[in-house]
């Protein structure tokens, strides 16, 4: 019996096992063939898509021709810009011609050099005075600056550059040899300024532009060894030796900076071609046949080929304005072959492929001093303080009804600290305390250095025990001898950008708002100017003094960066910031197509723009006819790489990114005819009867701020 069960379950466990395996191999051709039903309905759609996307392609490129045609009747516009800015200089230089007010024209050589001879040979050196004509000699100084910023290369010659830069260089010199003239003449009658309490002269006299804090040691009192400059809040605490000295000191505090060697930028940058109809369609058919090299010649073509050498160039001999002028000369070559082949476009030098600038900055000397202050990298903010020990002049005496003084033709004398005799022994420090302007914004704890006349540049070493008092906007340190020192702030410290957004506020209207890691600014547009709206830090509204005013988006620029609040990358600014480097085709030209439909259309930051690579930008688009603010739901997605845009079915809150295209939509050559296909015939009114000057002036804002690469 035991035995018969055991054959019996033998038997049922073959049977068991035959029916696992029969089960088994059912499953297995089961799942292949689902496995195959699936890779064939997955086949299907891939080919469906490819299908779908082949379409698209085709009937984009069979449009292209007929839509970059259309653009560039669009394009059209910033050539109208360029030729009223063209009429408006040469309007200026004439109207500047017949005005006969009495100052001189800084433009003309005989003009400018009469105005600087005739000042040299006066001898009134009454200290209002002198601050009055130095607002003249600032007007000119600016008016040359302007016109070396602002004036295409083909417009102006090089021999003009050198004449502009020397004269800017002769009144600066000029200007500093009248304000120590006029400090001469003050401390020679020192008894009109006596203070009643400790019997030494004080004087603090000031305008808009330059404060003179002067303090003679008359008495020679220890105890009147320090000083503080009440109106101003600046002071100083002398060593012993200087106490009991015949010892002036100057503290001049001028807002602006004669000192930096001269480092004016021309608008000698790549340039971006606007092709005619012709060029577009042969443009368009040779990105068909040759997509990669048709790439690479875009990618290459904003960097002019003297560029390198140019940017080489001007940072080995940044105070050299003859040898600057070599380097534009070069760019007249450049560009005079450029507008052999078309009409072109300014686009500032800042905008080129960080790959050519970095193969550009291996040729560049690295500082090894790190004492040395990397100008590319700090800004100087809120002026120049010339602190200086003088030797007292002979004292005015009066004899009955005459006042008399002996004449030396020395000039005004520098008091030696540290005395020679003590070079090589210690000698006590300077004390120093500067109240900082209320004008100017330190984001971080800002940066003293010392102006090093032998090397031309600003030094920290010779410096010390430097305290910064934020809330109460002084700063107090100590120096081993007297300096001309400076303020300096990083002037990246607002970059990267948190957010923008640029939107249509009315007819040739239109707000742009950049959001810092520190501050909001708002930008305001309307006609051909722009104006500072706004600067809130920390929710409060600050540097009141400078907004509400209508300007040029290069005076604006100016203005902001002299109050610390830099939103402009410089050339150089992508080796101090962690940069989303973005092809220049791409970003360039999307500021175009931007700037050329931002009557009616809202644009603004999208997080997806770091993901989508370096060929291609991503921003938030939303159009925009009333002056509300726009609703999270109002906004789409939008790729553009220079030559294909398209929306994007992803929204801002989606979890990855991606590149597949919103339902029931197409890829279009130009970011304006994408826009059309939802637009309104109202948004497209708009779009046509824009400006020229409103549509120029927000491109020169985009290209300024770089909001698609520096956000």
């Amino acid at each position: 019996k035991s035995s018969g069960k055991k054959k019996v379950s033998k038997a049922e466990q073959l049977r068991l096992q035959k029916e696992e395996e029969e089960k088994r191999l059912k499953e297995e051709e089961e799942a292949q063939l689902q496995a195959q039903q699936e890779e064939a309905a997955r086949l299907e759609k891939e080919r469906i898509e490819q299908e779908q996307m082949e379409n698209l392609e085709a009937k984009d490129q069979e449009r292209r021709e007929s839509e970059l045609a259309e653009l560039h009747s669009l394009e059209q516009k910033f050539l109208s810009a360029q030729q009223w800015k063209t009429d408006y200089r040469a309007n200026a230089k004439w109207e500047r011609y017949l005005s006969c007010d009495g100052s001189p024209d800084p433009t003309v050589l005989q003009e400018i050099n009469t105005f600087m001879s005739l000042w040299r040979e006066d001898r009134n050196e009454d200290i209002q005075l002198v601050m009055e004509k130095g607002e003249q000699v600032l007007n000119l100084i600016e008016k040359l600056q302007f016109l070396l910023l602002d004036t295409p290369p083909n417009e102006i010659t090089e021999k003009e550059i050198v004449q502009y830069q020397e004269s800017i260089l002769e009144l600066q010199n000029l200007l500093h040899q009248k304000y120590n003239e006029a400090t001469e003449h003050l401390l020679k009658v020192t008894n009109m300024y006596e203070d009643s309490e400790t019997g030494n002269m004080q004087a603090v006299i000031k305008d808009k532009n330059v404060t003179f804090c002067i303090w003679a040691n008359l008495k020679k009192k220890v105890r009147f060894k320090n000083h503080v400059f009440c109106d101003v809040e600046h002071g100083f605490d002398l060593p012993k030796s200087l106490a009991v000295s015949s010892v002036a000191v100057r503290i001049l505090h001028t807002q602006y900076d004669h000192i930096s060697p001269l480092r004016l930028q021309y608008q000698s940058g790549p340039k971006l071609e606007v092709l005619d109809s012709d060029e577009l369609t042969q443009h368009s058919k040779d990105n068909v046949e040759e997509p990669e090299e048709e790439e690479k010649t875009d990618r290459e073509e904003p960097s002019m080929p003297a560029e390198e050498e140019i940017c080489s160039h001007e940072r080995k001999s940044p105070s050299s304005f003859k040898e600057n002028s070599s380097s534009v000369a070069g760019v007249h070559e450049a560009e005079e072959k450029t507008e052999k082949k078309s009409e072109i476009m300014d686009v500032p030098s800042q905008v080129q492929d960080p790959l050519m600038q970095e193969k550009t900055n291996e040729k560049e000397e690295a500082l090894t001093d790190d004492n040395i202050v990397d100008l590319q990298q700090f800004v100087l903010v809120g002026g120049v303080y010339h602190i200086d020990a003088l030797q007292l002049p002979p004292q005015v005496k009066q004899i009955k009804d005459w006042n008399m003084v002996e004449l030396l033709d020395v000039g005004l004398e520098a008091y030696p600290y540290p005395p020679e005799e003590a070079e090589e022994a210690a000698h006590p420090p300077i004390h120093i305390t500067l109240r900082l302007s209320d004008h100017v914004m330190y984001f971080e704890d800002p940066v003293i250095a010392r102006w090093d006349p032998a090397g031309q540049q600003w030094r920290t070493d010779g410096i010390s025990n430097v305290t910064y008092k934020k809330q109460e906007q002084s700063i107090t340190f100590e120096m081993d001898a007297f300096y001309t020192i400076a303020l300096l702030q990083d002037a990246h410290c607002n970059m990267l950008y948190r957010a923008w957004e640029l939107r249509p506020t009315g007819v040739d209207e239109a707000l742009l708002r950049v959001t810092t890691v520190f501050a909001t600014v708002q930008i305001q547009i309307k006609g051909n100017q722009c104006m500072l709206s706004s600067v809130a830090v920390e929710e409060k509204h600050v540097l009141s003094h400078v907004t509400g005013k209508w300007t040029s988006p290069l005076d604006l620029r100016a203005t902001l960066k002299k109050a610390g609040v830099n939103i402009f990358p410089g050339e150089y600014s992508y080796k101090y910031v962690s940069v989303n480097k973005k092809a220049p085709l791409a970003e360039i030209r999307a500021y175009q197509q931007m700037a050329l439909v931002a009557s009616a259309f809202a644009f603004a930051w999208s997080k997806w723009n770091l993901e989508a690579g370096q060929e291609k930008v991503v921003f938030k688009v939303s159009e925009h006819l009333k002056a509300d603010s726009i609703e999270d739901k109002d906004w789409s997605l939008y790729m553009f790489n220079g030559q294909k845009a398209q929306k994007l079915k992803i929204a801002e809150t989606s979890e990855a990114f991606s590149e597949e295209l919103e339902e029931d939509t197409e890829f279009h050559s130009t970011l304006y005819h994408m826009l059309k296909d939802f637009a309104s015939k109202e948004a497209l009114d708009k779009v046509e009867g824009a400006s020229f000057l409103f549509i120029d002036v927000v491109y020169q804002l985009l290209l300024a701020t770089r909001v698609l690469t520096y956000s």
